[in-house]
């Protein structure tokens, strides 16, 4: 099924099939179906029970589908509100309870919130080249067992990470991340 404009599919869980609308939104590019998949397909068995942050929701491609495969909290951190909007209208159409959406830059929510999760969805505009920076203040956010995602349209260094599975399907280069842990 192809993605329609302005309109991403939940592949999988309890959404399956369902296609919501996301505004016109400079920088806004929803993770690709086939990438979703994949990143999904490496997370099957950690998704069920965890706690989801997604910093740079926009479409909240990534979010929506962890709640459709289990998550028990989503927190959807978005600054447009155009965007926002959307967000909390595909939360209501799916009844989301688990999904909490937040209208804020997603540095304010680093700098101003001290909770933990089990995944981080680190995919910012790539123009803005912010992974460097954002990579150790979300670090204090994950549990240690956790796993960030990261997106990005160009190689990237990730010091004090570990690699866990990478992938890239065009332009697009997505990789999960653990931290490196002293034996």
């Amino acid at each position: 099924m192809a993605q329609q404009r302005n309109k991403v599919r939940i592949i999988a869980g309890k959404y399956r099939r369902r296609l919501l609308p996301f505004p016109d939104v400079d920088g806004l590019r929803p993770t690709p179906d086939r990438v979703r998949e994949t990143v999904f397909n490496w997370l099957a068995d950690r998704i069920e029970g965890a706690s989801c942050l997604d910093l740079f929701a926009g479409s909240g491609a990534m979010g929506f589908e962890a709640a459709s495969r289990g998550a028990a909290k989503v927190v959807l951190i978005e600054k447009s509100r155009l965007a926002i909007r959307c967000l909390h209208e595909n939360k209501l159409l799916l009844s989301a309870d688990e999904v909490s959406v937040l209208l804020m830059a997603a540095e304010d929510y680093l700098a101003r919130v001290d909770e933990s999760y089990d995944l981080i969805f680190l995919d910012p505009p790539y123009a803005l080249t912010l992974l460097p920076t954002l990579l150790p203040k979300v670090g204090r956010m994950l549990k240690s067992s956790g796993y960030i995602y990261i997106e990005s349209d160009r190689p990237e260094q990730f010091d004090g990470w570990r690699v866990v599975k990478q992938g890239r399907a065009g332009v697009v280069r997505f990789a999960l991340l653990a931290p490196i842990v002293d034996e």
